[in-house]
């Protein structure tokens, strides 16, 4: 390829007119995040045809699966920050290596999820419930998704070295391909269509995997026949400690920010099943159907991280801060849109899920109650991904451990001691008021300290 092409093509995120460059590069990421949430809510919906205590079992299997997402999507934030700014400061070499290496890292985090299948599964769950057919189902649906994880940490390197380089269409493609594929083989391994055996949660697990191994198949394809700013060499796959260093300062503290949240739900579970597992089964589906909001949120994400570290390593603060504007009101205008569906249509979202009429009595005013926190939502992931852009994690961590650790779990717990299960949903929105004055002071003082 001709230098000339490379650097029309490398300048993308560095000349194109910043409301247009985020919408091409957002929208496909928020088309392809949807789609994953609508996969989220057609797998438990499937899922709750078989029993209450089937979709409870994948509900309490959803921290350790959400630790997995987070190492991956952690590490390819890292990745993609790293690969951009190297982009952004013309260091063509260190984006090749770091590509390179996003391989080897996605091979590594497999086999630590392996061991933790064969360990962690049973202890995990059984701290969470001692309903055995709800602990039985999760062994099943865990060991499965955790041994088969291959497939989504490969998926997740190959989607953010097309982001890097402004090709969020294809990592759209990548992701959504495996995603219909799931929705489509869902049915046929749950239910035992086409003549296969009905495999019921197990199968819920299979359909997963399969769509994960089929994403990672088309982004592999992709960044080699179309992703041509970076090169992929087995020579380069071994990390040196500069790559490493810079990969996980911002890849660690996005690890940890995504894990607390499996914190979160594990110990909210808890304190959830003290009043009936149904609880559990409602905080499960309330986080399918949140996913269908924040999701398009993370897409958003997705887009402004590779512009915000491009134009880092260009030092221009003013595309800088044009990125962030615009960001901060996609992402307030989405949430507020959730806010209302949840407001309005409580009862046929707990539909989908075949609720019970308990289910129903407990999940209206959950959905309502916890809404709340959506019109400050918005505004908090934006400007915790802009410090992962430019290098601060920490302070991502900081307001993440504050909100769901500091904040929300006590006061959870503390109004469970009221004896009213509304109450603690309540912990929501106080929790995201207190990570509002975080964000904010945070921000103004991370846009002060740029020396351009």
């Amino acid at each position: 390829m001709s230098s000339v092409t490379t650097e029309i093509k490398e300048n993308k995120m560095g000349a194109m007119p910043i409301n247009r460059l985020l919408f091409s590069m957002s929208v496909p990421m928020i088309i392809s995040m949807l789609v994953q949430a609508l996969y989220n809510i057609v797998d438990s919906a499937f899922v709750a045809q078989i029993s209450e205590n089937a979709l409870s079992s994948v509900s309490l299997a959803f921290p350790m699966q959400n630790f997995m997402i987070a190492v991956a999507a952690g590490t390819g934030v890292g990745t993609n920050a790293l690969l951009s700014k190297s982009l952004g400061a013309k260091k063509f070499d260190t984006a090749n290596k770091t590509a390179s290496v996003s391989i080897f890292l996605a091979f590594l985090n497999w086999l630590i999820f392996v061991i933790i299948a064969l360990l962690f599964t049973t202890p995990f769950l059984k701290g969470q419930t001692n309903v055995l057919e709800i602990i039985e189902g999760g062994e099943v649906y865990l060991h499965i998704v955790l041994v088969g994880s291959l497939g989504i940490f490969i998926q997740v390197a190959m989607e953010r070295l097309l982001q890097s380089t402004g090709r969020t269409f294809e990592a759209m493609i990548s992701q959504g391909v495996g995603a219909v594929a799931n929705i489509i083989l869902d049915p046929i391994f749950i239910f035992g269509l086409f003549g296969l055996p009905k495999m019921g949660v197990a199968g819920a697990a299979i359909a997963t995997v399969i769509g994960q191994f089929i994403s990672c198949a088309v982004g592999i394809y992709l960044n080699l026949r179309k992703n041509h700013e970076i090169h992929i060499h087995i020579k380069n796959v071994l990390p040196n400690r500069y790559i490493l260093k810079s990969i996980y300062i911002v890849a660690i503290p996005s690890i940890l920010m995504i894990s607390i949240g499996s914190i979160m739900i594990f110990y909210m579970n808890r304190i959830l099943d003290s009043y009936t597992p149904t609880a559990i089964a409602v905080f499960g589906v309330y986080f399918k159907l949140q996913s269908f909001i924040f999701m398009p949120v993370f897409g958003l994400n997705n887009g402004m991280i590779p512009i915000i570290a491009y134009n880092y390593g260009a030092r221009n603060k003013q595309r800088i801060h044009q990125t962030i504007k615009l960001s901060v009101i996609a992402a307030v205008v989405i949430m507020l849109a959730g806010f209302a569906a949840f407001q309005v249509l409580p009862y046929k979202l707990l539909a989908l899920f075949k609720a019970s009429d308990n289910m129903i009595a407990i999940g209206v005013p959950a959905l309502r109650i916890i809404s709340f926190s959506f019109l400050l939502a918005g505004y908090n992931i934006v400007t915790s991904s802009v410090f992962q852009a430019l290098g601060n994690g920490m302070y991502s961590l900081i307001i993440s451990v504050v909100r769901q650790l500091v904040v929300l779990l006590p006061a959870a717990f503390l109004l469970s001691r009221t004896g009213e299960l509304n109450h603690v949903w309540l912990a929501f929105p106080i929790a995201e008021i207190v990570a509002l004055a975080l964000c904010t002071a945070y921000l103004i003082r991370i846009l002060k300290k740029l020396d351009f």
